[in-house]
């Protein structure tokens, strides 16, 4: 089924029967033929772990469950939209960012500061970034929204890749992350992103960074 990129900032998806999409609330544009659209607070194939991350992570706004025989026009908010295929790996991906994604692929929440232990965790706090990512796993297409479009950076074992925090959208491969400070801890009162906090992947895979730090 997939995603056509009409433009930068709207995309089309055919919806057939037994075959589900599931979208933010607010991103259908217009759609033609016999379509639905229902909230969905557990989201994907994640069922209630999936919907107890989520509630944590503050997303009270559930997902749209998107079913029936047509088409649908997706966007929202004037963001440019990246669609990402993945074919059986897993996409980490900022919760706010994600526009419309295939039923195929399975759903979840992970920590993104889990691996920088406790000192991660307190700095991912006081950089006011979201900790939890959604994860999407399988067959099938991913559409993300970002500021200003988006640019796909290689992290190899060689060199490491680091992220202002508010430019990160989303990675996908072999990837280790860790939060981390260029800053001392009473330079850091006050301070969001740039010099101050760095999101480091290292492995081997892909991060997609958006052109603005500004937060959706």
């Amino acid at each position: 089924m997939g995603f056509e990129e009409i433009n930068s900032k709207m995309i089309r998806a055919v919806v057939t029967p037994g075959r589900r999409l599931f979208s933010q609330r607010g991103a259908m544009l217009a759609y033609q033929g016999d379509v639905s659209f229902t909230p969905n607070l557990t989201g994907g194939q994640g069922g209630l772990r999936s919907m107890i991350g989520r509630r944590v992570a503050g997303e009270a706004t559930p997902l749209m469950t998107v079913e029936g025989s047509g088409t649908v026009l997706f966007g929202h908010g004037g963001h440019h939209i990246q669609v990402i295929d993945l074919s059986g790996d897993t996409l980490y991906v900022e919760a706010d960012r994600l526009l419309a994604f295939e039923g195929t692929l399975e759903q979840g929440t992970v920590f993104l500061g889990s691996q920088g232990g406790v000192m991660g965790v307190v700095r991912g706090q006081v950089s006011g970034q979201g900790l939890f990512t959604t994860t999407l796993r399988g067959h099938g297409a991913v559409a993300v929204m970002a500021h200003g479009g988006v640019i796909e950076l290689p992290i190899t074992p060689q060199r490491a890749v680091h992220v202002d925090p508010q430019a990160y959208v989303a990675h996908h491969g072999d990837v280790r992350n860790r939060l981390s400070t260029a800053l001392g801890w009473r330079d850091m009162v006050g301070r969001g992103s740039g010099e101050a906090f760095q999101l480091e992947l290292s492995g081997s895979g892909a991060v997609f960074v958006q052109a603005s730090e500004e937060k959706l």
